[in-house]
């Protein structure tokens, strides 16, 4: 056995490289599955710690590339444009500026009208009470229900309306007049603004001259420190308004004096009745209240109130 075992390293020697390829693959052949799976995770591993140094070699070189572009850039810079030079003024001579009111045809344009509607709208009370007769008219019907003893009928609002529509029968031939003279010749372009408030103010004036006393132009005259006007033509609006208005009201108050006096006497009456029978504690207004309607319904008292204050309001003189 001895002499078997020596002469194995005697035979390798002799056969030399030829027979240690065999041996290899021969050992590689009685590898056992664990070992080759332990020898397959050592290169795995091998594998994953060579791949973060081969990603902080890609990043270094895109930084030195990075800055190189930037060195570059830096080194070569645009120069910035220079500022331009300003414009010279233009020739005032080429051009106006102007503000045309009027549309293409020569008529006022729509947004114009639209103001002018919405301005008459906003001061329309205040002209209806002042250049018209609808205070006097107001002021005769609310005196005529204070007489008669009724507070709240007929209510406020009857009443306003009634003055209104009465106001406006009134003032059918005056608006008219203002319409033709001066609102159509305007909407068709044939006269400027300025031209058609001073024709429309004309059958105005006429009117409030014919319903005001000399006596009232004076005292606003007066009151104005003005000299005195030469002709009703020259009278100013602003010292003819206030003077139509306080002749107005001394017209609406002398109407309702005259109407005053038939229930007063009624009322007179009716106390002097109560007192003479004792009944004292009886208030007079209950008992005087159905006389005074009946009185006002048999002669036609809303008849004769309205035919009065549409002839003075229509006749001149008030």
């Amino acid at each position: 056995m001895t002499a078997a075992l020596a002469a194995r390293p005697a035979t390798r020697s002799t056969a030399g490289a030829a027979t240690e390829p065999a041996e290899t693959a021969e050992v590689a052949l009685v590898l056992s599955p664990a070992t080759r799976a332990a020898i397959a995770s050592a290169e795995a591993a091998e594998d994953r710690r060579s791949w973060p140094l081969f990603v902080l070699a890609v990043l270094a070189v895109a930084t030195v590339l990075l800055l190189l572009g930037s060195g570059v850039a830096h080194a070569a810079p645009v120069p910035p444009a220079g500022p331009e030079a300003p414009a010279g003024p233009t020739d005032p001579a080429g051009g106006e500026v102007s503000v045309a009111i009027n549309g293409v045809n020569g008529t006022p344009s729509s947004s114009l009208v639209v103001l002018v509607g919405i301005t008459l709208l906003s001061v329309a009370p205040s002209l209806l009470l002042m250049m018209t007769g609808f205070t006097k008219i107001f002021v005769v019907l609310s005196l005529t229900r204070n007489a008669l003893g009724l507070t709240t009928v007929p209510p406020n609002q009857v009443i306003a309306g009634l003055a209104l529509f009465l106001s406006l029968f009134v003032m059918a031939p005056v608006l008219s007049d203002v319409n033709t003279v001066a609102v159509q010749p305007y909407l068709d372009g044939g006269m400027d603004f300025q031209t058609a408030l001073d024709a429309g103010s004309a059958p105005l004036r006429e009117y409030m001259l014919g319903h005001t006393r000399e006596s009232d132009l004076a005292l606003i005259t007066r009151a104005a420190d003005q000299p005195n006007p030469e002709d009703p033509a020259s009278v100013p609006m602003l010292t003819l308004i206030p003077a139509f208005m306080l002749s107005e009201l001394r017209s609406a108050f002398i109407i309702g004096f005259v109407i005053f006096i038939p229930f007063l006497v009624i009322d007179l009456v009716v106390s002097s009745v109560l007192m003479s029978m004792g009944m004292m504690m009886l208030p007079p207004v209950m008992v005087s209240l159905p006389f005074k309607l009946l009185l006002f319904v048999l002669v036609d008292g809303w008849g004769l109130i309205v035919t009065a204050l549409v002839g003075a309001a229509s006749g001149g003189g008030g």
